[in-house]
């Protein structure tokens, strides 16, 4: 097998898919580009900002992405390349597409608040309310575990630092530029791209190398963790357009720079997959089955991106016609980079592989992603050491853009913890609109107080050390929140009359797959105590939403 025809074969699968599938699933919903976004009825000028789609798509494919679908298909790569890249392209079109798109539909239906309310529609305010906090506790992880992430890359390459700095301060000045229509897109992302590029050159050639002035590296750890909290802060409660908008999108030309060089390296070099197919250690159980559908999290389903496509993306989605390209399309092109992910190490040999991953050296799967794919580099011409440090700089930049979502989605889902019930939906002798918050509840819940919550929370997990040793279980807890998600959109169309098995066979799917690795994570880490909690808790949430939904579905055909 060649890496070359495996990653043609993939695109142009993916192509057929977005224009036969995603439309499909696009019908079946009913996208009307005729009906005002909540980007319009809600705007506010901080969340609520419609976007244009290329500049909402560079958001939502730079937050989805991160460096999740680049460790997760390098490490189920130890099973052999065809089940991985089988679960990558059956799961992303079937699975993960429909399931981001689906979660950005009902949201954008739902006044751009998160799945959590489409739940409340359909199994009750203690649905939703359970729903809540265990997003939230999932994005405190993500929060915590993403700043360690980013700070160790700071510290391991200080050209990094500098670049990131750098895009931090130019952002500010795309969003102004082109909100307030001193230049249009495309002047400004003539103007600006240009100079993200010549950030990365300039980082380097001065990297900030903070170790070097406080004198200990644990000291300039714990500098950096502050420092990035403190973005992360101001990032969650600016508007969106001032940073969080630009920032992303300028980002995202770095991605698909990465992917572009990978896809010359790879045409170029034309690597033959020395792995074998399938490897099975220690027999069938757990090595695929289930734990290879957790550790492929977001090359192929992911549960994060529901809280992304009903968070932050929702909220700028200038019509609906734009949900396809960004939800149901962005995801095709993270399958991409999933597919790129394993033909870098798959022209390896087993023992290679796991010399490079688990021997001696124990590299990193983003450091191996960019080992592999500036060696193909190599066959067209470029620099191993160019092609090298320009896709590390593009990885780090990306755990960064994963961290300042991330940590506005806490807020979001915070604040939506602290919202009373909905009395839309009660007989007429209730009120149709929704109940008025207690002036405890709106000072607990405007955003100030929810970010100042998030970025406690978030730091105390981050500097106690315990965000790492958590993270096991966060692969199990995504799937779980992506079947609670189709579970949620499974009730939806049913209530609407609406073909639902194309949602409801994968929500089952996920649900057994993600409780039968929370088990087997149970057991195989049963001397942690707090990883074994945090696992039965999650199953209990699950199995408590999924039973609540089955009572309220016999209660409304009696």
């Amino acid at each position: 097998m060649n890496g070359t025809w495996l990653l043609i074969g993939s695109l142009a699968y993916f192509a057929i898919a977005y224009l036969t599938y995603g439309r499909f699933i696009s019908k079946v919903f009913g996208v009307d580009k005729g009906k005002p976004c909540p980007s319009h009825t809600e705007a506010d000028g901080i969340d609520y900002v419609p976007a244009h789609p290329a500049v909402l798509f560079g958001h939502h494919f730079a937050s989805i992405a991160g460096a999740g679908p680049i460790v997760g298909p390098i490490l189920a790569a130890l099973t052999g390349w065809l089940p991985a890249t089988l679960w990558i392209l059956l799961g992303c079109v079937f699975i993960g597409a429909m399931h981001d798109f689906s979660a950005m539909f009902l949201s954008v239906r739902n006044k751009g608040r998160s799945i959590a309310y489409a739940i409340e529609k359909e199994i009750g305010y203690l649905g939703r309310q359970v729903f809540l906090i265990f997003c939230f506790f999932a994005l405190i992880l993500v929060t915590a575990v993403f700043t360690l992430n980013v700070a160790d890359g700071f510290l391991a390459n200080p050209a990094v630092a500098t670049s990131s700095l750098l895009f931090i301060f130019m952002a500010p000045m795309f969003g102004i530029a082109t909100n307030k229509k001193v230049l249009t897109l495309t002047e400004a992302t003539l103007v600006f791209v240009p100079l993200l590029f010549f950030c990365v050159w300039l980082g380097t050639v001065i990297p900030f190398d903070l170790t070097a002035v406080v004198g200990k590296a644990s000291t300039a750890r714990n500098i950096w963790i502050c420092g990035l909290f403190y973005y992360a802060f101001c990032a969650s409660i600016i508007p969106v357009w001032v940073l969080l908008q630009p920032r992303d999108y300028l980002n995202s030309f770095l991605l698909y720079a990465m992917m572009i060089l990978g896809l010359i390296g790879v045409i170029a070099a034309k690597p033959a997959i020395a792995m074998p197919a399938v490897n099975v250690p220690n027999g069938a159980f757990p090595g695929i089955f289930p734990l290879l559908f957790v550790t492929i999290a977001c090359g192929a389903c992911s549960g994060f991106h529901s809280l992304v496509a009903s968070g932050t993306s929702s909220k700028q989605i200038n019509n609906e016609k734009d949900m396809q390209p960004v939800a149901y399309g962005g995801m095709l092109v993270e399958g991409v980079l999933a597919v790129l992910s394993i033909i870098s190490v798959a022209y390896l040999d087993m023992n290679g592989v796991k010399e490079l991953l688990t021997g001696a050296s124990k590299v990193p799967a983003p450091i191996a992603f960019a080992q592999g794919l500036a060696h193909f580099c190599e066959a067209a011409g470029i620099s191993y050491n160019i092609g090298y440090n320009f896709i590390s700089l593009a990885i780090s930049a990306f755990m960064l853009t994963s961290l300042d979502t991330a940590m506005r989605l806490a807020r979001f889902v915070w604040q939506e913890l602290t919202m009373p019930k909905d009395n839309s939906n009660e007989p007429q002798a209730k009120a149709k609109t929704e109940a008025k918050p207690s002036a405890f509840r709106t000072f607990i819940g405007n955003r100030w107080t929810a970010t100042v919550i998030v970025l406690i929370a978030g730091a105390y997990l981050a500097l106690s050390g315990e965000g790492n040793d958590m993270w096991p279980v966060f692969g199990a807890s995504n799937q779980l929140l992506a079947a609670l998600t189709l579970l949620s959109v499974t009730l939806w169309l049913m209530r609407k009359k609406r073909p639902a098995l194309f949602a409801m066979l994968p929500m089952f799917f996920m649900l057994v797959i993600s409780i039968w690795a929370l088990v087997c994570l149970i057991i195989q880490k049963w001397g942690n105590a707090t990883l074994v909690t945090i696992s039965i808790m999650l199953i209990v949430l699950a199995l408590f939403l999924f039973v609540l939904a089955i009572f309220k579905l016999s209660a409304k055909k009696n």
